[in-house]
């Protein structure tokens, strides 16, 4: 925590990783934000007390920069920082599917890349942060990277070429989480209850399943067999989900996503 930390392009996953920090004891002093509207860099100067700067100068300034700009905003970063960027600079991006070669081909020879792909539940400090090394990148750039990003969650170390897989089945997991919810929410109205009462039973059963899956050590399959009695009501449900094909769905679903992710990664917008 001696070390200073530039986020870049600090929108709602910046601001998450920044304020996970500032709860995890990193100074105020040691970070610096970057945004692209003035009043937005006001408000997180007013809110954590970190100085607002450039872009060029938290290049200049910081041992640590978080580049979390969308992706079909990252080449134009990197014009803007490869000036500015010496080669023991730590760069650390957010970008869903940009390879960290896309950065190295464009900053100084040697600079060190660490690739996250992290999930917007770092709000609320359940994050899970999947982290690949470019070629450079060294065992201490990876633990430094946890450091950061173990603030809002936990973190996950995985081969650059799983990152596709990773954002499909995590980056983008909370959206579909959010989809199923809905669903059954409306399913709970028509089955006659008001939808407050639908929303708080399928937000607390799901909430109850997932810390079971976290803690239990159990299979899905073996948590879920203990729910489905003989000629009960879940086996009835789970008829129709695989007779409606929601298995082979979300297979395909997921494929799509890492198929994206891919497609960004070779700069189709």
């Amino acid at each position: 925590m001696t070390q200073t930390v530039a986020v870049l392009g600090t929108g709602k996953i910046g601001e998450a990783l920044l304020s996970g920090m500032i709860r995890g004891g990193w100074p105020a002093s040691k970070l610096l934000v970057t945004a692209r509207r003035a009043e937005r860099a006001e408000e997180l100067h007013a809110r954590y007390g970190v100085e607002a700067v450039s872009n060029a100068e938290a290049a200049k300034r910081a041992d640590t920069l978080i580049l979390t700009v969308k992706p079909q905003d990252m080449g134009k970063l990197l014009e803007e920082l490869a000036p500015h960027v010496p080669a023991d600079r730590l760069v650390i991006s957010g970008a869903a599917g940009v390879p960290t070669a896309f950065f190295e081909e464009r900053l100084a020879p040697g600079t060190p890349v660490v690739r996250v792909m992290t999930n917007t539940p770092a709000l609320v400090d359940e994050a899970m942060s999947v982290i690949s090394a470019g070629s450079h990148a060294t065992a201490a750039h990876l633990l430094h990277t946890e450091e950061i990003f173990g603030g809002v969650g936990k973190t996950l170390r995985v081969p650059e070429s799983q990152q596709d897989a990773a954002t499909a089945l995590s980056g983008s997991g909370p959206a579909y989480f959010y989809f199923l919810v809905e669903a059954m929410t409306d399913a709970g109205i028509l089955l006659g209850l008001p939808r407050a009462q639908a929303h708080d039973l399928i937000v607390q059963a799901a909430i109850g399943a997932a810390v079971m899956l976290r803690d239990s050590g159990e299979h899905p399959v073996k948590l879920r067999e203990a729910v489905t009695s003989p000629a009960g009501t879940t086996i009835n449900a789970i008829v129709e989900l695989e007779r409606h094909g929601v298995r082979a769905a979300l297979i395909a679903a997921l494929e799509a996503a890492r198929d994206r992710s891919r497609e960004l990664a070779s700069g189709n917008s």
